[in-house]
């Protein structure tokens, strides 16, 4: 196949361009970090690297296909976004690592308390906060058990934890001692020491963590959010929190985002808040994980073959892949 006009909106630091030049050397490449790019800049590409604000690719008339750096793409995936014929993917299998990495961080913060002895700290307290969880043994559940789920998994287990996933199709997963359909979920909830969330923004995920799902889990049990801000009711959780009834929650995603100053979820007792850091470009191993999924595509675009992570535009999901 003849070469294209390839635009990369992405971030220059956390790029491999020899490795995305050489997937496709016949090609012209323009390297131009997201939010910079302009409507003149788009003028006859035929593919995008990166994330270009959705409002501006309507009117791309040349363009074939889209590579998303990002795992989420409900934005991309909105009718009337892309014109109908442009292949949609994202960057699934780039974020494992690094989102993982922080759901096990904070999850150990809360179990061990640690994020009450910081608060001691600045207090200038020597005080002991009392008994400690542990992660050998703990049951955790992961809502939204693809990629990142999975990594998650893997990493609760090696810990010696139980682990139940939660996706559209309970295919086994060597990462799982059990993967549930939505349908199992609140029974789950009432047995997990743990929930972790890594649900992607759509309408059926919308709220999917309301008053009467915290009311079933497990009381002292804590909650990570690492998704989508409004799939956790934030009324709903500052009430579980505050009530006692959940031992501590983590949240890396809010609604709104970001979070206003004079939001109460600043205030509620026994939360983390952090600014949405756990995947972005904070790992230099997602950058390489993103060039080398963008360079694998580019060769199966060449010869006609399935790409990797194709999104449904129906759906906004990925394509299922089993496994």
């Amino acid at each position: 196949m003849e070469g294209k006009k390839i635009l990369v909106a992405m971030p220059t630091g956390i790029l491999y361009r020899d490795k995305l030049q050489a997937a496709w050397p016949e090609s012209e490449f323009v390297f131009k970090e997201g939010p910079q790019v302009t409507p003149e800049d788009l003028k006859g590409v035929q593919i995008i690297i990166g994330n270009v604000a959705p409002g501006m690719l309507k009117a791309c008339d040349s363009l074939e296909w889209v590579q998303l750096n990002s795992a989420g793409s409900d934005n991309y995936a909105k009718e009337g976004v892309l014109p109908e014929n442009v292949m949609l993917t994202n960057a699934t299998g780039s974020y494992g690592p690094a989102l993982s990495e922080y759901v096990i961080a904070v999850s150990f913060a809360m179990i061990r308390n640690l994020d009450q002895y910081f608060a001691f700290q600045k207090e200038h307290r020597w005080v002991d906060a009392g008994p400690n969880g542990s992660m050998e043994g703990a049951n955790v559940l992961v809502i939204g058990y693809g990629d990142i789920g999975q990594a998650c998994g893997k990493r609760f287990k090696a810990l010696g934890a139980t682990v139940t996933g939660v996706r559209r199709h309970a295919d086994p997963s060597p990462y799982a001692d059990k993967v549930i359909t939505n349908d199992d979920v609140d029974a789950a909830l009432a047995e997990a020491d743990i929930v972790v969330m890594v649900l992607p923004n759509s309408p059926e995920t919308i709220g999917y963590m309301d008053a009467r799902r915290f009311s079933l889990m497990k009381k002292g049990a804590y909650l990570v959010n690492v998704g989508r801000g409004p799939a956790v009711e934030p009324k709903a959780l500052a009430e579980a929190l505050t009530s006692g009834h959940l031992g501590g929650a983590a949240i890396d995603v809010t609604d709104p985002e970001p979070l206003p100053a004079d939001d109460p979820l600043w205030d509620v007792p026994n939360l983390i808040i952090t600014p949405h850091i756990s995947g972005g470009f904070h790992m230099p191993v997602t950058g390489e994980k993103i060039t080398d999924i963008a360079a694998e595509n580019m060769r199966h675009y060449q010869n006609g073959e399935p790409m990797r992570s194709v999104v449904d535009r129906k759906t906004g999901y990925r394509r299922y892949e089993k496994g």
